[in-house]
Parts: structure tokens; C-alpha cells; sequence
């Protein structure tokens, strides 16, 4: 546990009064790494999971450099999507008003689904001090010639992978080509796959790369139970599972948007009234279905990965993998959407034989998960996945040394094979006597 506190930072009084207002008594093990070498204005590579502070481990340093008598952009943060774009910029209006500079800080929300030409209006009148956003949108008013980059000091890529998996990257590199390349790059991302390593390389020289490992990978809260697929298709165990639980929003993952569509369909066709969310739909539509989920017009909600990281939605009980992901990171970030803020949460695994892999590295990681099938709408404990698999090998285990007993005659008769097996067989009932003596 973490001893250290925010006063041992070189920080304003601004930037400690915003941190009061914040309620923050010490730094998270993400902010406790990232402010010394981001308060010296050093690049670095960020690496931890949703939830450990990380957009203050940016936000916090680049107030404590903001210059208000400059009239020109400072910061630029990006975002994979609308909606984390929309959390980092409230965030931000936060922190301004608690240091009580709303008249004199400026910062500015640039993502899609948004009047175009009124963004170029009132940027081109007054430049913000801080950009936040997303990159296609960031860099439409860049072409736009409606905000000029080149002099920001810093510059935040968030959830980096995200952003290479849903393609932003091209937009990312199309900006920082327009920018100082001496900007102070804060790259932030939960895992740094092999496909993200020719833009790391390009745009940061020798970076401070901090890595926070979390020793429990979900909250102690949190209970994981698997329930064996067996042929059965996910949306006949999703519905008896529904008569079983009482939700107040469970997230349905599967692994990519047509997967996720499909399983949607096939829940609404079987009565259960389904919200969702993926990549694919468009900002309004995205939007309309987080307002309805606000509203709390949905239970259950299916949802790809980006739901995992590039969007905050409140209230989740429970977390349904129809599909288990590939990586174990992903199925931390998952899981991570609930039993937030010390509250009780479930998480339900429907799997199969290709899953054990997974599964057991989770469980080498400290995870614990019970084992149940669901019928008639109420919870049955079953053996674990290699319970079988162990009684398999005992059997076969004492078969060999039934026929390691059996001494072959020196001369060989007709009949001799069926006589060691009678005779093997023999051994084999004994050995089980004997084992069942023991218990």
C-alpha cells in the first residue's frame, strides 16, 4: 500500500486545491508512477488497468504546467470514442471549476455527431487551452485550418489499443505529423500489442515506460462462476439464466459487432428485451441507446469489447461473457464494468473445452470460480471442468498397473491374451476394493 502523498510533488497551489476539491487523500500505484516523469515534461508509456486513476495521472501535471497568458492550444488528449471523450472532458470542467479559473481556462470537447461548421466558428474566434476528443474530429478542424496544434506541450493517446483496434491510429499519426515533434507524448494503454509498436517507435525516443501489475485482477467483491455450454446455444442459457438472477444491468459480451448482433436478435426473438452496443453503430444511435440505458429502459445489454474500456455505464451487476474473450486482459477489463465502488458483483462464464487455457491461467492469476449449470431458472453446483478429466486419468492409472501385475508365462498357449486379461480384470477390481477401503 502506498505511503506517498500529492505534496511531494512540485505542484500549484491551484493544482493542490483542485486535488482537495477532488476528495484524493494519496496516488493511485498509476498516478504515484506517472507524475514525477510527466510533471518534468518527460514522454511515457502508461500501462494499467481501467480504473486506476490514469486520466488524472495526465490530467493533474498538465493543468500544473497550463499558462493562461498563452492564446494558443497547450494540451490535446484523444479518446477511441465519443463517450470516454465526453468522461475525460468532464473531468476536466471539474478540475477547472474547483480551481475556480472557469473565466480564465479553456477547454474545448471536439468529437463527431456535432454541427460541423459551428465548431469551426467558434474555434477559429477563440482557441481553447486544452482539446479534448477524438481524432477523426480533432483532425477535421486541424484541416480546417480551425485550430493550429504545433505549439501544444503535450499530447495524451488514451486506451491506445482501443484506438488501433477500432483503426485510429492513421488519424492519430495524420495529427501528431502537424505537431512539434518535441511534444511530450503521454501514451496510455491497457495492453501494447506487437501491431502498436511501429507508432510507439516513430513518435517516442527512449519513453519512461510504467507498467502497473494488479496482483488481483478483479475486486474481491466480485464472484465468477462458469456454466458449461455443452452444445446448447448462448441464448437459451442467457434466458434461464435471466429467470435466475435479478439484475439491475447485466452486460452480455461476445467477441466482435456480428457475433453481438446476432445474439441480440436472437434474445429479443425469445422475449427478453435487450439493449446494444458496439463499434458499428452509429454516434447516434450509440447515443440513444446510452441515454436508454440511463433511463433504465434495459436489464440486459450485449456489448463487444469497446464497452469494456471506451465507455463508463453505471449500475452494472452483473457481466455475462457469451463468448470468453481471447486475452486475459480483456476478460479483467470485462469483469471490471462491475463491482465498482465496493458493491457486490457476479460474473457469469458460459464455456467450452477451448476455453480451459484461459481459464487456468486465470486461475494461476489468484482468480477462484465455482461451477454451475442453471435449470428451471435456479442456480445447481456441478463438478469442475477437470474433475472428469482427473477421474479419467486415475482409472487409467490403475488399469496400467493391473496389467503391470499380470506376469506373462515364460511359454505361450493358445488363449494366453484372454487368460491375462481375465487376469488384469481381476487385478483392476481388487486395486478398486482397496481404494475404496482407503476412503
Amino acid at each position: 500500500m502506498s505511503k506517498h502523498t500529492f505534496e511531494q510533488y512540485a505542484i500549484s497551489s491551484t493544482v493542490s486545491q483542485i486535488i482537495e476539491g477532488l476528495g484524493f487523500k494519496k496516488p493511485t500505484p498509476i498516478q504515484e508512477q506517472v507524475l514525477p516523469p510527466a510533471l518534468r515534461g518527460e514522454s511515457l508509456i502508461g500501462q494499467s488497468h481501467t480504473g486506476s486513476g490514469k486520466t488524472h495521472a495526465y490530467l493533474l501535471p498538465m493543468l500544473n504546467q497550463l499558462d493562461d497568458t498563452l492564446n494558443h492550444v497547450q494540451f490535446v488528449i484523444t479518446a477511441p470514442t465519443r463517450e470516454l471523450a465526453i468522461q475525460i472532458q468532464e473531468e476536466v470542467k471539474k478540475a477547472i471549476e474547483l480551481a475556480g479559473k472557469e473565466q480564465v481556462w479553456r477547454s474545448k470537447l471536439l468529437i463527431g455527431g456535432t454541427d460541423k461548421q459551428k465548431m469551426v466558428d467558434k474555434l477559429s474566434s477563440r482557441p481553447p487551452h486544452i482539446v479534448v476528443g477524438t481524432p477523426g474530429r480533432i483532425l477535421d478542424m486541424v484541416k480546417e485550418e480551425a485550430i493550429d496544434l504545433y505549439h501544444a506541450k503535450s499530447f495524451v493517446l488514451d486506451e491506445a489499443d482501443l484506438m488501433l483496434d477500432l483503426g485510429f491510429i492513421e488519424d492519430v499519426d495524420q495529427i501528431l505529423v502537424r505537431m512539434d515533434q518535441d511534444v511530450q507524448m503521454l501514451v496510455f494503454s491497457a495492453t501494447i500489442p506487437e501491431r502498436l509498436q511501429p507508432f510507439l517507435k516513430k513518435y517516442l525516443t527512449n519513453p519512461v515506460h510504467i507498467q502497473i501489475e494488479d496482483d488481483k485482477p478483479s475486486p474481491e467483491t466480485m464472484e465468477h462462476r462458469l456454466v458449461p455450454l455443452r452444445h446448447k446455444e448462448p441464448a437459451d442459457i442467457i434466458v434461464e439464466i435471466s429467470k435466475a438472477i435479478q439484475p439491475y444491468l447485466a452486460i452480455i459480451f461476445t467477441n466482435g459487432k456480428e457475433h453481438a448482433d446476432k445474439l441480440a436478435d436472437e434474445l429479443l426473438s425469445r422475449g427478453l428485451e435487450t439493449g446494444l452496443l458496439h463499434g458499428g453503430l452509429s454516434p447516434r444511435e450509440r447515443k440513444r441507446m446510452l441515454k436508454e440505458l440511463q433511463n433504465l429502459r434495459y436489464q440486459y445489454i450485449v456489448a463487444t469489447d469497446l464497452a469494456s474500456r471506451g465507455i463508463d455505464i453505471q449500475g452494472v451487476s452483473h457481466v455475462i461473457n457469451a463468448q470468453m474473450p481471447k486475452e486475459e486482459e480483456f476478460y479483467v477489463h470485462r469483469v471490471g464494468r462491475t463491482a465498482r465502488a465496493g458493491l457486490q458483483g457476479t460474473a457469469i462464464n458460459l464455456y467450452k473445452e477451448s476455453d480451459l487455457p484461459l481459464i487456468q491461467k486465470l486461475e494461476k492469476k489468484g482468480l477462484t470460480f465455482d461451477f454451475y449449470e442453471v435449470k428451471n431458472g435456479e442456480w445447481k453446483e456441478v463438478n469442475a471442468y477437470n474433475e472428469r478429466e482427473n477421474r479419467e486419468r486415475k482409472a487409467s492409472d490403475l488399469e496400467k498397473k493391473a496389467k503391470q501385475m499380470v506376469r506373462k508365462p515364460k511359454k505361450v498357449k493358445p488363449g494366453y491374451k484372454k487368460k491375462m486379461k481375465q487376469q488384469a480384470d481381476k487385478n483392476m477390481r481388487k486395486l478398486k476394493q482397496n481404494r475404496f477401503k482407503k476412503k
